[in-house]
């Protein structure tokens, strides 16, 4: 009877003990519906056509933001790229708690590198005056304090460039970021925000060695080069277009890389996120079989 009791304890020791939760997959879309709204982020004389994606209480156009305050991200699409191509991203992004402006502008073949970093810096400063402005969908949905900066090849470096202009900026991680007139490069160097540049191994149009790996070498730590293993240029877009490269990797299995990763870095430098550190500096980063780690905290 005594071993029947014994036992019997432990059972219920063990019902009672609650599992460890599984660590999130960044990877994976989040908890939140998407929903997004075509604007128009007017701020120091500025105006600026941009298309918001955000967490919602329902996925669709114009539905309401949920619950809270969440990060800002402005977003900054690749040289004569549709801003369509990113959606993915974006909306995943705002699947994880996150507010992101997403500039239409400098879509020609004649764009300006420094007027599409001062139109991110607009779509940021607008949410911001956005969170305190009566009658406004993010009317009290904004973390202020917490904005970050992003975007694939020329948007890239031009979020580079935004975040060297603008010190509330407080992180940055970019998708094959390209050197831009002014450098990038040169902007890194003066970069105080954490900031983390991904590239992909097999990419032809930016190269990771003659792009990203310089900014990253001019950048004060904290600073990261996450380079994914067979990625190449377009993999991470949603398509392809013209004069487009490809890799080993496919465009599926590059995208999700790549969201796993730049998600994390924000889920940790911006929304404070605990969980998320161990994929930004901790063993499963360093050991990431589809993208090598190289960084300085």
């Amino acid at each position: 009877m005594r071993v029947l009791a014994i036992t019997l304890a432990l059972v219920a020791s063990t019902l009672a003990t609650p599992a460890s939760a599984a660590p999130p997959d960044y990877g994976l879309p989040g908890s939140y519906p998407v929903a997004y709204s075509d604007v128009t982020a007017v701020a120091g004389g500025r105006s600026v056509a941009a298309r918001v994606h955000y967490p919602a209480t329902a996925a669709g156009v114009n539905q309401p933001v949920a619950t809270g305050r969440f990060p800002a991200i402005a977003f900054g699409h690749g040289f004569f790229q549709a801003t369509s191509k990113y959606t993915s991203t974006n909306a995943h992004l705002a699947s994880w708690g996150f507010v992101v402006v997403v500039p239409t502008t400098q879509g020609g073949l004649s764009p300006s590198h420094s007027a599409f970093a001062d139109d991110l810096n607009t779509g940021l400063t607008w949410l911001v005056a956005q969170d305190g402005t009566a009658g406004s969908r993010f009317r009290d949905h904004i973390t202020t304090t917490a904005l970050g900066a992003s975007g694939h090849s020329m948007g890239g470096g031009a979020a580079v460039l935004a975040a060297a202009r603008n010190p509330k900026i407080t992180a940055i991680s970019t998708y094959a970021a390209a050197e831009t007139n002014p450098s990038a490069r040169a902007a890194a160097a003066t970069l105080k925000a954490p900031a983390q540049f991904l590239a992909g191994s097999q990419d032809t149009i930016t190269p990771v060695g003659e792009h990203q790996q310089p900014m990253f070498a001019a950048k004060a730590p904290s600073k990261q080069l996450r380079t994914i293993t067979g990625g190449f240029h377009c993999g991470f877009m949603d398509s392809s277009g013209l004069f487009c490269d490809n890799g080993s990797v496919t465009r599926a299995a590059q995208l999700v890389a790549a969201k796993r990763v730049l998600t994390s870095w924000f889920r940790h430098y911006l929304a404070g996120d605990a969980a998320a550190r161990d994929f930004v500096w901790g063993q499963p980063a360093r050991t990431d079989p589809a993208v090598t780690f190289e960084g300085t905290e």
